[in-house]
């Protein structure tokens, strides 16, 4: 009883809709002994949320989760509910189940679905009683995985233990023993929603904003069916935003097969000096309501068709840029963007479940951190649409994979076939006219796997992916970049200066950082994977009571730190590779004799590293286009890939981060005999003029040269200054000649502009030519010192001062998000820092600072605000 899935962002005046979210309960059964609602009386029910996963509940309940895929899975609930009137239907929506599932109602079984991706929609109007019954079966994977015969891989993965799992549309995440064993993801984890669709019906909805020169240009299209209420002999599409109010009138015709076959509401609206959609690093996301009003007369029927943006994007300065062969270069509205960001993981692994709220406030720390791009990784799930109206509202550009990874799925069996293609248009669909859709990739890592198992690159060439999906996105209106699979391009597609690519050179691969540079890097669709140390408040939660614990061989740190499948490492031995390279220690003895110690530059030494390579890609001269960290947050507590962790506080990492992809910055970068080179990036709509200065200090406190100059950096633009040559002569910089000693041991380059209250320093940037400090130094030494003063709005502003150059500044103030973190303190200057409560009402009880080269803690001086 199919009735057609409303299409996303669509909402019709007069429908009634209602999440079936209350009530719900769910046992585990033996596989196949409980096959119908008739014999599920007597199971052990628990409390169940939905949406949900067993997982979910069984976390709530306090239990274990064990092995969900041996087990099936009960849902059930009761609503009332009358049937459908004559003018009207009801649907029954369920939006994802995971993963091989019976749909019941009332005793009947309504739907066999076989995939995690698919959404549903029955028309259930002639089956309601009143009082209904709802149940949902979730049935055991692993007999299904073990007992089916079916044809061999082509080629089999190490990822996952059973290349079966690649007959069964459901995510990886859950299954990957290296860095996701579990739990997996059983149940209803989408919601369920009861919908009664009055006067029309809308089938399909297609939207395609585009430039013509400065004006916009908005096409529509609608399938419809009339219930009995609608007026439909004439429509008007409406568009609102910060170009204004725009109508023009669309006409309706019935679709081909007659009445039978619906109507089609079809029609153009054109907007002058229309404001374009920028990603938030270099414009503002503008976007505009788009509704259609069917009728003319009091009583119009309201279609919401949710927001779009207008911009035009491409692959590299023209449209027809060779990915394959020059690598991805994303150009928005005419303008190179350098693009940076992560890879998405879930906000909650175990239910699946993120209020709009949760996911606006991890979008908002993407934001913050400069960021302008999340890749929804091939692993995953696909997210849910207020996900991606956040990133057109924030402008957040997002590379969406197809829900294909390292596995040689069986496209030549026809019925995977058919459900593959589902998915995969019902994604394209839901994604066509979003602005920040920018990426749309077939799959992750087959074409690696297949280059890196030294098989025939043919076995890679799959039609759905070279050709169906592409075709099939271009119908559906979506204008997105396409690449086939991530890596892709080259004769191989794991060379870094073709194509896109994944970057571990400087990484798993424990390269030097020079690699960054070296090896030509185009794009990276996932790199930088490091063990990012958490702060104290999150080892905690691993070690709770028993802090003397907290060491990296301990089963319980490990369990939060990925590794390769099949590899003798893992890596938090890639982080110590790269602490004894900067650092200049014995990370196995500093682990031993000072644990503390241990700690700290580990946090340091991720971040450090990252800023160093992102500073390599991003200069003007870089071949690279944009890369993408893996991953943005943990899904457990650890030290694991995120540089966020798995409650969504940034960890160190993340600072080092923020500024150097900041979208005004400024970042040194030593060139050798070369000298030491400024860059600074004005990715902004404005021109940028500011003032560069650069000081050079000897023994971390004393000036040994200086020199400034007032610069213009235009909109979208970059400019870069010799640090000798805003000195005025040759001091060897970069102690690249090495004919003594270094005549300084420390450059700092500051980008500042003149502000309300004197010097507003926009962005500042370290270099040690003779390496990072190691001495630490005592509070009195060092002269660090902290006020902080409370603000109307219940922040605190602190002020942070040093006499010597203060290295790695860090805030530890409880219940209170700092702005800035892990930063450096320039010789006799100070950095003025926001604290944010992390909870509305949370008073300041002190906190004190640490420093890389302090011994010991500084307390926070508070005082009176001023009057």
């Amino acid at each position: 009883m199919p009735a057609g899935l409303t299409p996303a962002r669509t909402h019709v005046d007069g429908y009634e809709q209602r999440p079936l979210e209350q009530g719900w309960q769910a046992a585990w059964a033996e596989p196949d002994r409980r096959p119908s609602p008739k014999a599920i009386d007597d199971l052990d029910w628990l409390p169940a949320r939905v949406p949900g996963t067993a997982a979910g509940l069984l976390r709530d309940a306090g239990r274990e989760a064990g092995a969900l895929d041996s087990q099936d899975w009960w849902f059930r609930t009761t609503f009332e509910a009358a049937p459908a009137a004559t003018d009207e239907e009801v649907v029954l929506h369920l939006d994802g189940i995971a993963t091989v599932a019976e749909i019941w109602l009332n005793g009947q079984l309504l739907l066999q679905g076989d995939s995690m991706f698919a959404r549903h929609a029955l028309d259930v109007g002639a089956l309601l009683r009143g009082a209904n019954e709802l149940a949902i079966r979730c049935r055991a994977l692993a007999p299904l995985l073990g007992t089916q015969r079916r044809p061999r891989a082509r080629w089999r993965t190490r990822l996952v233990p059973d290349n079966n799992l690649r007959w069964f549309r459901t995510m990886l995440l859950g299954r990957i023993p290296g860095f996701s064993p579990g739990p997996v993801a059983v149940g209803p984890w989408r919601p369920v929603r009861l919908e009664r669709r009055r006067r029309v019906a809308v089938l399909r909805a297609t939207l395609r904003p585009r430039l013509d020169g400065d004006e916009g240009i908005l096409s529509v299209r609608l399938r419809l069916r009339n219930l009995g209420g609608a007026p439909t002999g004439r429509a008007t599409l409406e568009l609102d935003g910060p170009s204004g109010r725009h109508r023009a009138a669309i006409g309706i015709v019935e679709a081909a097969g007659g009445t039978a076959g619906g109507l089609i509401a079809e029609g153009r609206l054109r907007v002058p000096a229309v404001r374009r959609w920028w990603p938030h690093t270099h414009g503002e996301p503008a976007l505009h309501d788009v509704r259609i009003l069917l009728g003319e007369d009091e009583r119009p029927t309201t279609i919401d068709l949710g927001r779009v943006g207008f911009r035009t994007l491409t692959p590299g300065p023209t449209p027809d840029h060779d990915i394959d062969r020059d690598g991805l270069s994303i150009h928005v509205n005419g303008v190179p963007v350098f693009a940076r960001g992560a890879l998405w993981m879930p906000l909650d692994i175990v239910g699946l479940t993120p209020s709009r709220a949760e996911l606006r406030a991890a979008i908002e720390t993407v934001r913050a951190a400069g960021m302008n791009m999340l890749r929804l990784s091939g692993f995953g799930p696909y997210e849910q649409d207020a996900f991606h109206e956040l990133c057109d509202e924030l402008g957040v550009m997002v590379w969406q994979d197809l829900m294909f990874a390292s596995m040689d799925y069986p496209f030549t069996d026809d019925d995977f076939r058919w459900v593959a293609e589902a998915e995969a248009r019902d994604v394209v669909e839901r994604l066509a006219g979003r602005p920040s859709t920018a990426v749309l990739c077939g799959s992750s890592e087959i074409e690696q796997q297949v280059a890196m198992l030294g098989l025939d690159m043919a076995l890679a060439r799959i039609p759905f992916f070279d050709h169906w999906l592409p075709g099939t996105a271009r119908e559906a209106g979506l204008d997105a970049i396409y690449v086939p699979s991530s890596p892709f391009g080259g004769e191989l597609p794991i060379r870094p200066d073709r194509g896109v690519t994944n970057y571990y050179g400087v990484g798993g691969y424990r390269g030097p950082l020079s690699d960054a540079r070296t090896s030509g890097l185009r794009f990276a669709g996932e790199s930088l994977a490091f063990a990012n140390v958490p702060d104290e408040e999150t080892l905690a939660t691993i070690f709770p009571g028993s802090p003397d614990e907290a060491f990296i061989h301990h089963p319980r740190w490990k369990a939060g730190v990925a590794r390769d499948p099949g590899a003798g490492w893992d890596f938090d031995e890639v982080r110590d590779h790269y602490l004894a390279l900067l650092f200049r220690v014995d990370p196995a003895a500093l682990r031993r004799d000072d644990a503390t110690r241990y700690l700290e530059l580990s946090r340091a030494v991720t971040g450090e590293v990252m800023a160093q390579v992102y500073g390599e890609w991003r200069r003007a001269g870089s071949p690279c286009g944009g890369a993408l960290i893996l991953w943005l947050r943990d899904l457990v507590a650890g030290a694991g890939w995120g540089v966020v962790d798995d409650r969504g506080r940034p960890k160190t990492a993340y600072h080092h981060l923020r500024r150097i992809l900041a979208p005004s910055a400024i970042w040194l970068v030593d060139e050798g005999i070369g000298g030491v080179i400024a860059h600074i990036a004005n990715d902004g709509p404005a021109a940028l003029r500011a003032r560069v200065r650069v000081a050079l200090y000897s023994d971390l406190e004393r000036p040994v040269g200086h020199g400034e100059e007032w610069l213009e950096v235009f909109a979208h633009g970059a400019a870069q200054r010799d640090v000798e040559v805003l000195i005025g002569h040759f001091v060897d910089a970069a102690w690249a000649y090495r004919f003594g000693p270094p005549a300084q041991d420390a450059i700092v380059a500051s980008l500042e502009r003149d502000g309300a209250d004197g010097v507003e320093l926009i962005s500042q940037a370290f270099h040690f030519p003779a390496g990072r400090p190691r001495a630490v130094e005592s509070e009195q030494r060092l002269g660090l010192a902290a006020r902080a003063c409370a603000e109307p709005n219940g922040s605190i502003r602190l002020t942070v001062a040093t006499r010597r150059l203060a290295y790695g500044v860090r805030i530890h103030a409880a219940g209170f998000a700092p702005s800035d973190d892990a930063f450096s303190v320039e010789p006799g200057g100070s950095r003025t820092i926001e604290l944010r409560p992390l909870m509305a009402g949370r008073a300041f009880a002190g906190g004190a600072l640490t420093a890389l080269n302090l011994d010991g803690r500084v307390a926070i001086a508070t005082a009176e605000r001023p009057a």
